[in-house]
C-alpha cells in the first residue's frame, strides 16, 4: 500500500492517512512493548512494516484506535460464521458435529425447540445468525464495561490506555477460541483442503522460481529499474507481485507459463 501502488506523481504508494495505516498495522494490539521487544505473540515486526515505521512512525508499542479495535473482532467474528457456512456447505462437517462446543450445542438446541424439524440447510443457516449476533452482543457488552471503567477522553487516552478497549469477555473469548480450534481440525486441516492447499502452494513456488529465472515473465512495469538490485531485493520484488495476484489472475499466468497447471477444486 505504501509502496507497490503508483497513483500519484510525486510519491509511491496510497495515500492513507496515519490513522488507517496505525489501525491495518496495530488492529490485533502492539507489535513491539516500550523496551522495543516483539509483543503480544509476534515472532517480530514485518519488515516492510519495520521499513515503513522507521520513516513514519506508527507508534508500534501502542494500541489502535477504537475503529481499527473494533474492526479487529468484526473481523473474528465474520471468519468464525462464514467459515461454519463454508464448512458446512461443503459438507465438511454437519450442523451437529458442532455439538462438542457448548456455546453451538446451545444455540443449537434452542433452534430446536422453537422450529423442531428444521432441516440442516436452515438449521445451519439459523446457527450463523445466532452466533453472529451472540458475538457482536458480548463485544458490545465488555467493551461499554471497559469504556465506562477508563473512561477516555481522547484517541491518545485510548492508545495508551494498560489493555484493548474492545473486547469478548473472558468467558466468550474462551468460547471463541474453541470454535478456532474446531475450525483448524475440521476444516483447515480437512484432507480435501490440505489437497488443494498443497497444489495451490505448488502453483506459488513454481511462479516464484519461473520469474526469478525468466525475469523477463514479469510485466514491463515489474522489471523496470531492476538492473542493479540485490538478490534479497529481486525475491522480495517478485513476491509482491506475487502477493497482489487473485486466485484467477495466479491460475491464468501458471497456465501460460508451464505445460500443467493443478485443479484447485
Amino acid at each position: 500500500m505504501t509502496s507497490l501502488e503508483h497513483r500519484y506523481p510525486e510519491f509511491d504508494g496510497l495515500n492513507l492517512t496515519w490513522e488507517s495505516l496505525e489501525g491495518i498495522v496495530k488492529h490485533n494490539g502492539p507489535l513491539i512493548d516500550r523496551s522495543g521487544a516483539p509483543a503480544g505473540g509476534h515472532g517480530g515486526i514485518p519488515i516492510a512494516i519495520s521499513d515503513f515505521n522507521g520513516k513514519y512512525d506508527l507508534e508500534l508499542w501502542s494500541f489502535a484506535s477504537l475503529e481499527a479495535q473494533v474492526a479487529a473482532f468484526a473481523d473474528d467474528i465474520a471468519y468464525d460464521a462464514h467459515d461454519i457456512d463454508d464448512g458446512l456447505r461443503a459438507g465438511l462437517f454437519a450442523v451437529d458435529d458442532l455439538k462438542v462446543m457448548p456455546l453451538t450445542a446451545d444455540i443449537i438446541a434452542e433452534i430446536g425447540k422453537h422450529y423442531p424439524g428444521l432441516d440442516d440447510i436452515r438449521r445451519g443457516a439459523e446457527l450463523v445468525r445466532e452466533l453472529i449476533s451472540y458475538l457482536i452482543g458480548a463485544v458490545m457488552s465488555e467493551a461499554g464495561r471497559r469504556l465506562e471503567a477508563a473512561k477516555p477522553q481522547s484517541a491518545h487516552d485510548v492508545r495508551h490506555h494498560h489493555q484493548p478497549l474492545v473486547a469478548f469477555p473472558p468467558e466468550v473469548a474462551q468460547e471463541e477460541a474453541e470454535i478456532k480450534a474446531f475450525l483448524k481440525r475440521r476444516m483447515y486441516r480437512h484432507a480435501r483442503v490440505m489437497r488443494v492447499m498443497g497444489d495451490a502452494e505448488q502453483i506459488l513456488f513454481d511462479l516464484f522460481a519461473r520469474y526469478q529465472q525468466s525475469p523477463g515473465d514479469l510485466p514491463a512495469e515489474w522489471v523496470e529499474g531492476t538492473e542493479r538490485e540485490t538478490e534479497t531485493e529481486r525475491a522480495r520484488r517478485i513476491g509482491n507481485f506475487i502477493a497482489g495476484m487473485t486466485d484467477r489472475f495466479a491460475l491464468i499466468e501458471h497456465q501460460r507459463l508451464f505445460d500443467s497447471t493443478p485443479d484447485l477444486r
